[in-house]
């Protein structure tokens, strides 16, 4: 299964300090900014992400407030023995507020909108004791 590709769609509700610096192994600049989202449903969650490369940033020109729809890669690290996740966004859409939200079934929920079983029925009446009312 891969991790590549989980969306969300949400409101911006935090926006951290762009991170700069050189890389002490290719002497190349980099540039990094962490996100916060938080989705629309009934019960909101939340999602640090995180957006790598000045050109990326640009690109995506994410703020505080801004309803976008982002495409998400999630990767764990090695640190010291223990394993850190890495949430990367790689794609970002703007997403029009006023706009109907769309209406699809969400990764967390595959059954969200299907139809419901139908109501038991009710328990065997073959002249038996109702103390014993299985059909066998």
């Amino acid at each position: 299964m891969a991790l590549q590709g989980i969306e969300v769609e949400g409101v911006i509700i935090k926006e951290y300090p762009a991170k700069e610096g050189v890389s002490n192994r290719t002497g190349n600049a980099w540039k990094s900014q962490e996100f916060v989202i938080q989705t629309k449903d009934q019960y909101p969650r939340a999602c640090l992400f995180r957006v790598f490369g000045a050109d990326k940033l640009e690109q995506f020109n994410l703020h505080q407030g801004d309803n976008v729809h982002v495409w998400l890669d999630i990767n764990a690290r090695p640190w010291q023995d223990r394993y850190f996740n890495d949430v990367s966004a790689f794609r970002v859409d703007h997403v029009d507020a006023s706009a109907a939200p769309a209406q699809s079934q969400s990764a967390d929920d595959p059954f969200k909108g299907a139809a419901q079983p139908a109501a038991p029925e009710a328990p065997f009446a073959g002249g038996q004791d109702s103390a014993d009312d299985l059909p066998f």
